[in-house]
């Protein structure tokens, strides 16, 4: 009975022995990944900010003083809306003092030349009736040569002052250049009138303001900025070494940091023709495919840019990669016995967090992820992703 105790109490540091020896042998336990094929898309991630690709500068065209305003910094108003009201008590003078002359010109005026025309008309023919009756007379010698001359005279007088009545009459005439004159004075008090009022030209949200109620404004002076919404867009200052695969068209999602939950298709519009030296950055602009009312200029966002995609690639992890230059990389790859050895691959497409292996690695290779010698037995830890 005592003999079996004996032969486990020996055998039993003999089987640990054995064990280590062959963990020894088999090497270190390490991380890896089994080479799979997937879905894979390549993306470009950075932060940028809402920016608009115009503003429009609100000014008045008048000297006046500022009677209300009505917006402030942050408002969203539609086309026609009113911003801002200037004393109008002046220019209301002006229209209602050229609409009383052209209404005395309709009422009075034109009545009156017409009313001379008329009688300057009669005066003529009278004229011409009594020259007609005097040539008569002196033909038969009846009256004086003088008196005929003074009868030619008198309708001579008659018609001048027929011609002057019939220019009178016709520059008061509906179409006369009188009425015209007075009807272009009329529309021109309406337009200063109106020129007391500024209207938003376009929907799109205040930016700033630089006037209050009861200042003096000047033309030329910018009073409010305002970006119209449909130039809202994304500025996207991007690092010069990822520009390879930007261009034009490509999609994007943007995301506002201040909400999160609402995601908003984009696409490239514009590359900067030039790279910022100071901060070795190219500003890249994308436009919305969707309203995107709830921003507001200034905000900060963050963007991917799908660069590329492939239904099925063969793909690795980007911790696995090592020492890459461009479209190469090395990777450690365990071979049948679990060695080690060094392998150079050729890369595809890279995304944030996987690469396309278009070269060196087939399906169902195992590669490390830490550190280990070539020619070492290790055994893997396979890591999912």
């Amino acid at each position: 009975m005592r003999a079996r105790p004996l032969f486990i109490f020996l055998l039993l540091p003999l089987l640990i022995a054995a064990g280590l020896a062959w963990r020894t042998w088999q090497g270190p336990e390490l991380p890896g990944y089994e080479v799979q094929a997937r879905p894979l898309v390549q993306r470009v991630v950075a932060s940028g900010e809402v920016d608009s690709r115009s503003v429009a500068q609100i000014g008045s065209e008048i000297t006046g003083v500022v009677a209300a305003r009505y917006v402030r910094e942050g408002d969203q108003v539609r086309a026609g809306e009113l911003l801002l009201e200037l004393h109008d008590r002046e220019w209301r003078a002006r229209l209602q003092e050229a609409q009383a002359q052209l209404d005395q010109l309709v009422a009075s005026t034109r009545p009156q030349a017409q009313a001379a025309l008329r009688e300057a008309e009669s005066n003529l023919a009278q004229a011409s009736r009594e020259r007609e009756r005097r040539a008569r007379l002196t033909e038969r010698q009846l009256i004086s040569v003088e008196q005929r001359e003074q009868a030619q005279r008198a309708e001579t007088a008659a018609r001048a002052a027929r011609d002057r009545a019939r220019l009178a009459a016709a520059a008061v005439a509906a179409d006369g250049s009188e009425t015209r004159l007075l009807e272009q004075r009329l529309e021109a008090a309406h337009v200063a009138l109106a020129r007391t009022r500024l209207l938003a030209p376009v929907d799109g949200i205040i930016q700033s303001r630089q006037v209050e109620p009861g200042d003096l404004v000047q033309p030329g002076r910018t009073l409010l900025t305002l970006a119209p919404l449909d130039s809202l867009e994304i500025r996207l200052p991007l690092d010069e070494k990822s520009l390879a695969p930007i261009e034009p068209g490509l999609p994007a999602t943007v995301i506002a940091d201040a909400w999160p939950e609402r995601p908003l298709a984009a696409r490239v519009s514009y590359l900067a023709p030039r790279v910022e030296p100071t901060t070795g950055t190219l500003d890249v602009h994308l436009r919305f495919e969707q309203p995107a009312e709830f921003l507001r200029q200034g905000m900060t966002v963050s963007v991917s840019i799908e660069t590329g995609r492939r239904e099925q690639a063969l793909a690795l992890p980007n911790d696995s990669l090592r020492q890459r230059d461009g479209a190469r990389a090395e990777v450690l790859r365990l071979d049948r016995d679990n060695r080690v050895e060094r392998v150079t691959v050729r890369l595809g497409l890279r995304g944030t967090g996987l690469s396309e292996v278009t070269g060196g690695l087939a399906a169902g290779d195992r590669v490390l992820i830490g550190d280990a010698r070539p020619g070492q037995r290790v055994r893997l830890r396979q890591q999912a992703y």
